[in-house]
């Protein structure tokens, strides 16, 4: 059996290749609370007790939160919320799919988050973050992020080990 010949035959491994890769990645505010399953299954990529939709539903809704999420070919790669009270923020959870992790994109997504809570007169921005996750170190301490404190046993492993969780602070321009 034959199959029938496409118009666009020739230029098919383009068009797979644009599917899969193409437009440039970039970064929106996320306000839609419809995204929130396809965050929560992007946080277990990451995480060991991760967030179901209806957190980040919830979190969402608020008006203390500022999201922001990374697209690329319409769908979701990776996200970034915060929680902000009077002119300081907590990041709360950063995210990128296992597929992108390593690209860069990190540093980008990051950023534009960290501009937009700037832009909403956000002065000091906290975190938390494993202590043995190094390349998410790099990425803080490339944004002007510094250890201010500790707390001991504060993450649990998907083997059930426990490690310590550094407090990191920033102040924005």
């Amino acid at each position: 059996m034959t199959r029938p010949i496409s118009p666009f035959w020739p230029f098919e491994w383009w068009l797979a290749w644009w599917d899969a890769w193409g437009p440039e990645p970039y970064v929106a505010p996320l306000t839609d609370s419809g995204q929130a399953r396809t965050l929560a299954r992007l946080h277990a990529t990451a995480f060991a007790r991760p967030w179901d939709g209806h957190e980040f539903e919830r979190m969402l809704c608020e008006r203390s939160t500022q999201a922001h999420a990374l697209w690329r070919a319409g769908s979701v790669q990776g996200f970034v919320l915060s929680r902000k009270v009077a002119d300081e923020a907590e990041i709360l959870t950063v995210v990128l799919s296992p597929s992108v992790r390593g690209g860069g994109l990190s540093r980008r997504l990051l950023r534009e988050h960290l501009a937009a809570l700037s832009l909403a007169g956000i002065r000091h921005v906290h975190l938390e973050v494993d202590e043995g996750n190094a390349p998410a170190l790099r990425l803080y301490a490339r944004h002007g992020f510094a250890k201010v404190g500790e707390r001991t046993g504060y993450y649990t492993h998907k083997d059930g080990g426990r490690t310590t969780a550094l407090t990191m602070r920033a102040t924005l321009a």
